[in-house]
Protein backbone atom coordinates (compact mmCIF):
# COMPACT_ATOMS: atom_id res chain seq x y z
CA UNK A 1 0.00 0.00 0.00
CA UNK A 2 1.61 2.91 -1.13
CA UNK A 3 1.40 6.33 1.18
CA UNK A 4 2.63 9.55 0.56
CA UNK A 5 4.05 11.91 4.15
CA UNK A 6 4.62 15.16 3.68
CA UNK A 7 5.93 16.77 7.44
CA UNK A 8 8.44 19.09 7.90
CA UNK A 9 10.03 18.25 10.78
CA UNK A 10 12.96 16.43 9.39
CA UNK A 11 13.34 13.84 12.40
CA UNK A 12 10.01 13.07 13.34
CA UNK A 13 9.25 12.43 9.31
CA UNK A 14 12.45 9.99 9.74
CA UNK A 15 10.70 8.45 12.29
CA UNK A 16 7.32 8.16 10.97
CA UNK A 17 8.26 6.92 8.00
CA UNK A 18 10.46 3.65 9.36
CA UNK A 19 7.30 2.84 11.55
CA UNK A 20 4.83 3.68 8.85
CA UNK A 21 7.28 0.88 6.39
CA UNK A 22 7.29 -1.43 9.65
CA UNK A 23 3.82 -1.51 9.60
CA UNK A 24 3.78 -2.55 5.81
CA UNK A 25 3.28 0.58 3.92
CA UNK A 26 5.25 1.61 0.91
CA UNK A 27 5.90 5.58 1.82
CA UNK A 28 7.23 8.02 -0.38
CA UNK A 29 8.55 11.59 2.22
CA UNK A 30 8.55 14.94 1.21
CA UNK A 31 9.53 17.76 3.76
CA UNK A 32 7.33 20.70 1.94
CA UNK A 33 3.77 21.20 0.66
CA UNK A 34 5.05 22.17 -3.10
CA UNK A 35 7.05 18.77 -3.22
CA UNK A 36 3.81 16.79 -1.71
CA UNK A 37 1.46 18.63 -4.30
CA UNK A 38 3.68 17.58 -7.17
CA UNK A 39 4.07 14.06 -6.31
CA UNK A 40 0.16 13.45 -5.58
CA UNK A 41 -0.59 15.29 -9.53
CA UNK A 42 2.38 12.51 -10.72
CA UNK A 43 1.97 9.46 -8.43
CA UNK A 44 -0.61 7.12 -7.72
CA UNK A 45 -1.22 6.62 -3.74
CA UNK A 46 -3.80 4.95 -1.19
CA UNK A 47 -4.05 7.39 0.90
CA UNK A 48 -1.68 10.89 2.27
CA UNK A 49 -0.90 12.05 5.68
CA UNK A 50 0.04 16.13 5.63
CA UNK A 51 1.38 18.43 8.35
CA UNK A 52 -0.81 21.40 8.42
CA UNK A 53 1.87 23.82 9.00
CA UNK A 54 4.53 23.21 6.24
CA UNK A 55 6.80 25.56 4.49
CA UNK A 56 5.76 26.64 0.16
CA UNK A 57 2.38 25.18 0.15
CA UNK A 58 0.95 24.07 3.56
CA UNK A 59 -1.53 21.40 4.70
CA UNK A 60 -4.28 23.02 3.43
CA UNK A 61 -3.81 24.34 0.06
CA UNK A 62 -2.18 20.78 -0.70
CA UNK A 63 -5.67 19.79 0.15
CA UNK A 64 -7.51 21.74 -1.58
CA UNK A 65 -5.37 21.56 -4.94
CA UNK A 66 -5.93 17.80 -4.68
CA UNK A 67 -10.00 18.08 -4.60
CA UNK A 68 -10.19 20.56 -6.94
CA UNK A 69 -8.40 18.20 -9.03
CA UNK A 70 -10.87 16.07 -8.56
CA UNK A 71 -9.01 13.49 -6.79
CA UNK A 72 -10.43 11.25 -4.22
CA UNK A 73 -7.52 9.91 -2.06
CA UNK A 74 -7.75 9.62 1.87
CA UNK A 75 -6.00 12.47 3.39
CA UNK A 76 -4.88 12.45 7.20
CA UNK A 77 -3.74 15.80 8.48
CA UNK A 78 -1.01 16.26 11.19
CA UNK A 79 -1.69 19.16 13.46
CA UNK A 80 -0.09 20.73 16.34
CA UNK A 81 -3.13 22.79 16.68
CA UNK A 82 -5.54 21.67 19.17
CA UNK A 83 -8.42 24.43 18.64
CA UNK A 84 -11.83 22.38 16.94
CA UNK A 85 -12.44 25.27 14.72
CA UNK A 86 -8.66 24.80 13.16
CA UNK A 87 -9.57 21.09 13.07
CA UNK A 88 -13.15 22.10 11.06
CA UNK A 89 -11.13 24.20 8.75
CA UNK A 90 -8.99 21.39 7.83
CA UNK A 91 -12.08 18.77 7.44
CA UNK A 92 -13.83 21.14 5.39
CA UNK A 93 -10.96 22.07 3.28
CA UNK A 94 -11.13 18.49 1.79
CA UNK A 95 -9.86 16.16 4.45
CA UNK A 96 -10.73 13.23 5.70
CA UNK A 97 -9.57 12.94 9.14
CA UNK A 98 -7.60 14.52 11.34
CA UNK A 99 -4.60 14.10 14.01
CA UNK A 100 -3.52 16.40 16.55
CA UNK A 101 0.20 16.37 17.84
CA UNK A 102 1.53 14.79 19.92
CA UNK A 103 -0.08 11.40 19.30
CA UNK A 104 0.76 7.37 19.49
CA UNK A 105 2.27 5.25 16.32
CA UNK A 106 -1.18 2.44 17.51
CA UNK A 107 -3.88 5.63 17.10
CA UNK A 108 -1.88 7.24 13.51
CA UNK A 109 -2.10 3.26 11.93
CA UNK A 110 -5.79 2.33 13.24
CA UNK A 111 -7.27 5.93 11.81
CA UNK A 112 -4.82 5.19 8.53
CA UNK A 113 -6.24 1.28 7.90
CA UNK A 114 -9.52 2.85 8.86
CA UNK A 115 -9.24 5.48 6.29
CA UNK A 116 -8.25 2.60 3.43
CA UNK A 117 -11.00 0.22 4.49
CA UNK A 118 -13.49 3.16 4.27
CA UNK A 119 -12.55 4.27 0.58
CA UNK A 120 -12.19 0.61 -0.46
CA UNK A 121 -16.19 0.48 0.86
CA UNK A 122 -15.98 -1.69 4.00
CA UNK A 123 -18.19 -1.80 6.55
CA UNK A 124 -16.84 -0.01 9.60
CA UNK A 125 -16.24 -2.34 12.33
CA UNK A 126 -16.49 -1.82 16.08
CA UNK A 127 -15.09 -3.64 19.63
CA UNK A 128 -17.22 -4.11 22.19
CA UNK A 129 -16.78 -4.67 25.70
CA UNK A 130 -19.83 -4.33 27.76
CA UNK A 131 -20.73 -0.42 27.75
CA UNK A 132 -17.14 0.29 26.17
CA UNK A 133 -17.01 0.63 22.42
CA UNK A 134 -13.78 1.45 20.26
CA UNK A 135 -14.54 1.87 17.00
CA UNK A 136 -11.87 1.85 14.18
CA UNK A 137 -11.62 5.13 13.08
CA UNK A 138 -9.65 5.82 16.77
CA UNK A 139 -12.47 6.75 19.09
CA UNK A 140 -14.22 5.13 22.53
CA UNK A 141 -17.35 5.51 23.37
CA UNK A 142 -18.71 4.79 27.38
CA UNK A 143 -22.55 4.66 27.54
CA UNK A 144 -23.05 6.09 23.74
CA UNK A 145 -21.01 9.28 24.31
CA UNK A 146 -17.27 10.05 23.63
CA UNK A 147 -15.07 9.04 26.51
CA UNK A 148 -12.40 11.49 26.91
CA UNK A 149 -8.61 10.59 26.82
CA UNK A 150 -5.25 11.92 26.66
CA UNK A 151 -3.02 10.53 23.90
CA UNK A 152 -1.07 7.71 26.33
CA UNK A 153 -4.75 7.18 27.91
CA UNK A 154 -6.21 6.43 24.63
CA UNK A 155 -2.58 4.33 23.41
CA UNK A 156 -3.15 2.25 26.77
CA UNK A 157 -6.84 1.53 26.34
CA UNK A 158 -6.38 0.64 22.80
CA UNK A 159 -4.04 -1.85 23.60
CA UNK A 160 -5.91 -3.32 26.67
CA UNK A 161 -9.36 -3.40 24.14
CA UNK A 162 -7.41 -5.23 21.44
CA UNK A 163 -6.20 -7.81 24.29
CA UNK A 164 -9.59 -7.61 25.84
CA UNK A 165 -9.71 -10.62 28.74
CA UNK A 166 -6.78 -11.36 27.98
CA UNK A 167 -3.72 -10.12 30.40
CA UNK A 168 -0.98 -8.05 29.24
CA UNK A 169 1.93 -7.19 31.35
CA UNK A 170 3.41 -3.94 32.22
CA UNK A 171 6.11 -4.10 29.91
CA UNK A 172 4.02 -4.56 26.97
CA UNK A 173 1.87 -1.86 27.67
CA UNK A 174 5.33 0.06 28.03
CA UNK A 175 6.43 -0.42 24.62
CA UNK A 176 3.12 0.46 22.73
CA UNK A 177 2.30 3.58 25.10
CA UNK A 178 6.20 5.27 25.02
CA UNK A 179 8.69 5.61 22.82
CA UNK A 180 11.94 5.07 23.09
CA UNK A 181 13.02 8.92 23.55
CA UNK A 182 10.88 8.91 26.78
CA UNK A 183 12.37 9.51 30.16
CA UNK A 184 9.91 7.04 32.38
CA UNK A 185 10.16 3.71 33.41
CA UNK A 186 7.79 1.17 33.01
CA UNK A 187 6.20 2.14 36.30
CA UNK A 188 4.75 4.57 35.09
CA UNK A 189 2.25 2.56 33.56
CA UNK A 190 0.52 2.34 37.09
CA UNK A 191 -0.67 5.97 36.95
CA UNK A 192 -2.54 5.80 33.44
CA UNK A 193 -4.19 2.55 34.79
CA UNK A 194 -5.31 4.41 37.57
CA UNK A 195 -6.54 7.35 35.52
CA UNK A 196 -8.34 4.69 33.91
CA UNK A 197 -9.89 3.34 36.15
CA UNK A 198 -11.44 6.44 37.54
CA UNK A 199 -13.08 7.07 34.03
CA UNK A 200 -14.37 3.75 33.67
CA UNK A 201 -15.93 3.18 37.09
CA UNK A 202 -19.38 3.81 36.41
CA UNK A 203 -19.56 1.49 33.85
CA UNK A 204 -19.38 -2.70 34.12
CA UNK A 205 -16.05 -2.38 32.65
CA UNK A 206 -12.53 -2.29 34.64
CA UNK A 207 -9.03 -3.12 34.43
CA UNK A 208 -8.10 -5.29 37.43
CA UNK A 209 -4.15 -6.29 38.11
CA UNK A 210 -3.07 -9.96 37.75
CA UNK A 211 -0.11 -10.57 39.56
CA UNK A 212 3.12 -11.61 37.93
CA UNK A 213 0.85 -11.44 34.63
CA UNK A 214 -0.35 -7.73 34.41
CA UNK A 215 -3.19 -5.94 33.55
CA UNK A 216 -6.27 -6.91 32.22
CA UNK A 217 -9.55 -5.56 30.80
CA UNK A 218 -13.08 -7.50 31.71
CA UNK A 219 -16.73 -6.88 31.84
CA UNK A 220 -17.34 -6.08 35.66
CA UNK A 221 -20.81 -8.09 35.65
CA UNK A 222 -19.16 -11.42 34.01
CA UNK A 223 -16.97 -11.86 37.55
CA UNK A 224 -18.38 -14.68 39.96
Amino acid sequence: MRLLLAEDNRELAHWLEKALVQGGFAVDTVCDGKAADHLLQSEKYALAVLDIGMPGLDGLEVVQRLRKRGQTLPVLLLTARSAVAERVIGLNAGADDYLPKPFELEELDARLRALLRRSEGQVQETQQLGDLTFHDDGYFLLHGQTLALTPREHALLTVLMYRRQRPVSRQQLFEQVFSLSDDVSPESIELYIHRLRKKLQDSNVRIVTLRGLGYLLERSDDVA
